[in-house]
């Protein structure tokens, strides 16, 4: 064995280590806990129907609403009261188990461009504003004739856990998400969409990839994909990838290893030259700062959902990809 994948590899079972012990010790609740009711079932996405989904969404926040505040949760009581207020349009939305939901930013119905997030670790009702927040902000830099989806259709793993480093959580994950965007692209069938995939997110991505018909897949903050490269994913889809340049994720060790019981890591660096995608420049900023307002990043992904060449050299090992020509205000 190389002495650097040896060291990769006792580092990556140090940290599986360390998580498997510091998870019992943590002592919070975890937010599955919180009791919620099954949500009223929907007729198949439609243009039609979006008025009558986006009401019975409502109906099955403010049901489990009730059922958090009857249990003495009023932080999650909170959060869905939020979620429950005006102008809030959900797709979808199951308060179990941590929490499932598609909120939608724009006009779905009239958009020719979509966007859908797909967060990674620490996503779930209790800490839904950070996705809330993102899906905003680039909704309002993607300006009009764009829809932004905030998809939280999977238990996503906790920071501080074992599943991190395994792609076990992104194996239910991925037929969800595939199963959603096939939805969706058989009711807006001639919209451009994108699937923009944070951190662990972009794991769930790259196992849905084959199965899922989008122009983009922008893969940023990622830990890797499970896969060597942009080609075993098998998709017709562009496959981006940014790194911002304070993003601690660089600093995971880029290996798989096939243990007994699981697979340990996820193998290529996505903006590495084997791994094959397409760079942007993700600015200087860390691991959360991707859609933050008015960054270098937002701006780059929110050209790529629009269907222009994102601008500026990319920071990584790469020549530049696109104009470097001053911006438009929209991009």
């Amino acid at each position: 064995m190389h002495p650097r994948t040896g060291r990769m590899r006792r580092t990556l079972i140090a940290l599986l280590v360390a998580a498997s012990v510091a998870v019992p010790l943590s002592g919070a609740a975890r937010p599955a806990a919180v009791p919620a009711p099954a949500p009223a079932a929907l007729a198949p996405l439609s243009v039609a129907g979006l008025d009558a989904r986006y009401a019975a969404n409502r109906g099955n926040i403010l049901a489990a609403e009730k059922m958090a505040e009857d249990s003495g949760n009023r932080r999650r009581a909170r959060a869905l009261d939020d979620m429950a207020g005006p102008g809030r349009t959900f797709l979808s939305f199951d308060g179990r188990d941590g929490g499932r939901t598609a909120e939608v930013f724009g006009d779905l119905a009239h958009a020719e461009r979509i966007a859908v997030l797909v967060p990674g670790s620490d996503t779930n009702l209790d800490l839904y504003a950070r996705l809330r927040d993102g899906a905003l902000a680039l909704s309002k830099q993607l300006g009009p004739g764009a829809a932004v989806i905030a998809w939280m259709g999977y238990e996503t793993p906790a920071t501080v856990s074992p599943e991190i480093l395994t792609p076990g959580r992104a194996d239910d994950a991925a037929s969800q998400l595939a199963l959603f965007v096939r939805g969706l692209r058989s009711a807006k069938p001639s919209a451009r969409t994108a699937l923009l995939c944070h951190s662990y997110g972009s794991v769930v991505c790259a196992k849905a990839a084959s199965g899922v018909d989008v122009a983009d897949i922008v893969l940023y903050g990622s830990p890797g994909t499970g896969f060597d490269t942009a080609a075993a994913l098998h998709t017709r889809a562009t496959v981006w990838a940014g790194r911002g340049g304070a993003d601690w994720i660089g600093d995971v060790p880029h290996v798989s290893l096939q243990l007994p019981f699981m697979t340990l890591g996820f193998g290529t660096d996505p903006v590495s030259r084997h791994f094959g995608a397409r760079l942007f420049d993700a600015g200087p900023g860390g691991h959360s700062d991707y859609l933050k307002p008015g960054s270098v990043p937002l701006k780059n992904i929110a050209r790529i959902v629009n269907g222009r060449p994102p601008v500026g050299p990319p920071r990584i090992g790469q020549t530049p990809i696109g104009p470097s020509s001053q911006e438009d205000r929209h991009a």
